[in-house]
């Protein structure tokens, strides 16, 4: 009788137990570089503010309007341009600032023009560094932002690298990602490998499948090893490095939470992950980052990239605000799929976390994606693996600032999805709290919750838990 390895079945399967996604609504140009049209009402808009976000997994301008714009644009080659022609305009002293937010250091961008094209329509013309992939798309006021006109220059030609940031920012643009981090064509889970005979279960019966995928979990626990940063075995016996991926919270457009004194959230948590990056890599850790520079990750290419790297753990690093200002301490989050588990700052926090797209500029795929029986039982071993790394973690953390509650807790958070991959969030402190944003200004109190990371997710592995 045949036999299928775990990661086999999952792959066979793959297709009936997951809904497709909808590709992506991207306005794109026409041929013979044919203006496209966009048109949203409008009533003579004013432009009250503009951004340039230069990064190298894509370049993003922000025209922020008190009404709707109505646009058009188009592509021109020798020399790369991209044109946006935007109706019922006017210059002001706001948009013709557009031109000095390019940094030399742009990957993509070199200068941008702005004129008045004629007695109605504003013209910009961004000249390009290179070839690019432009997705042009229109935002509704959400937060602090009023209505958006966005531009993301990305890369035309993706090239093959370690890091697959690049190449999963294209998969999602043509609506291939899933909230869970899974993909059409890419991602797989990351179940060890076991023979079952499965030749006995037709191949429409999902009943009889789910009995097999039961029994295979059932059995997955193994041994404690007792096996650390350089020493795990894969399945088939060969030592690897343990992955980490860590996950900076917010980023580009989406500030994150805002202190007292004007801290900003990203800042302060790229700066901890970095720091953290370096200690696990003293240990010995395979390490990689969401994002290692100011840009915005879409949550669910943030869960894909821990997938695709077949991570053996993600955390994410935040240092969020609550509506009172006394709420303070550290704490520790793992997926709770029906909401908070135990305090209204859970609840809180992971509704503002799970607005990040919305906030940062990020356009819908249409993720179709249904909960699965195979997926559901795999997040319920994966949570247990979350909790206690949740555990380690939040014992090292305690050392260096009081705890927001003396347990681990559980929320929605949206990023924690990936049902393979044990998952935390940590957020480290209070930043609406203006003693704790004090702290968090601290190189000294960020290098030191960087370190407690570091040690607890040392102590997760030395305590023999098993490597999937």
């Amino acid at each position: 009788m045949k036999k299928y390895s775990r990661r086999q079945l999952l792959t066979t399967t793959a297709g009936v137990l997951l809904l497709s996604v909808s590709p992506v609504a991207v306005a794109a140009p026409s041929k013979n570089n044919a203006p496209s049209n966009n048109q949203e009402s409008t009533s003579s808009a004013q432009f009250v503010a503009v951004r340039v976000w230069p990064a190298e997994a894509y370049t993003r301008a922000t025209i922020e309007s008190s009404a709707p714009l109505e646009y058009k644009h188009f592509m021109l080659n020798n020399p790369e341009r991209l044109v946006v022609d935007i109706r019922n305009a006017h210059l002001n002293e706001i948009i013709k600032t557009l031109s000095s937010k390019v940094l030399a250091r742009d990957p993509y961008l070199k200068t941008i023009r702005v004129e008045q094209h004629d007695a109605e329509t504003i013209r910009i013309v961004f000249d390009l560094k290179t070839k690019v992939e432009p997705q042009i798309f229109t935002l509704n006021p959400i937060a602090n932002f009023k209505n958006r006109l966005v531009i993301d220059l990305y890369p035309a030609v993706v090239l093959t690298e370690e890091d697959p940031l690049m190449s999963l920012l294209q998969d999602y643009r043509n609506g291939k990602v899933r909230s869970d981090g899974s993909t059409k064509i890419t991602a797989k889970t990351s179940i060890p490998d076991q023979k079952v005979d499965i030749s006995s279960a037709p191949s429409e019966s999902n009943d009889v499948l789910g009995d097999k995928i039961r029994e295979i979990l059932a059995k997955q626990k193994k041994p404690s090893t007792g096996k650390i940063a350089d020493t795990p075995k894969t399945t088939s016996g060969k030592k690897r490095q343990i992955i980490v991926v860590l996950d900076p919270g917010h980023g580009g457009e989406d500030p994150g939470a805002i202190g007292p004194s004007n801290l900003y959230e990203k800042n302060v948590v790229l700066n901890i992950a970095r720091a953290c990056r370096h200690q696990l890599e003293k240990i010995g850790y395979k390490v990689y980052m969401t994002r290692n520079e100011d840009v915005l990750i879409p949550l669910a290419v943030r869960v894909a990239k821990a997938r695709k790297l077949k991570a053996d753990i993600f955390i994410s690093i935040h240092a969020d605000a609550f509506t009172n200002p006394s709420a303070r301490g550290t704490g520790v989050y793992v997926l709770s799929k029906k909401g908070a588990s135990s305090s209204s700052a859970a609840s809180y926090l992971a509704k503002t976390q799970n607005m990040a797209d919305a906030i940062g500029g990020v356009r819908s795929t249409g993720d179709s994606m249904v909960d699965s029986t195979l997926f559901d039982l795999m997040q319920t071993a994966t949570m247990n693996d979350s909790m206690k790394l949740g555990k380690f973690v939040l014992n090292h953390l305690s050392k260096i600032n009081p705890l927001h509650k003396g347990h681990v807790e559980q929320a929605a958070f949206a990023v924690l999805k990936a049902p393979d991959v044990p998952s935390i969030l940590v957020e480290t402190a209070f930043i609406s709290n203006p003693q704790e944003e004090k702290l968090l200004a601290s190189a000294q109190f960020r290098n030191q919750i960087a370190s407690m990371i570091a040690d607890g997710v040392h102590a997760y592995f030395k305590s023999g838990v098993s490597i999937r």
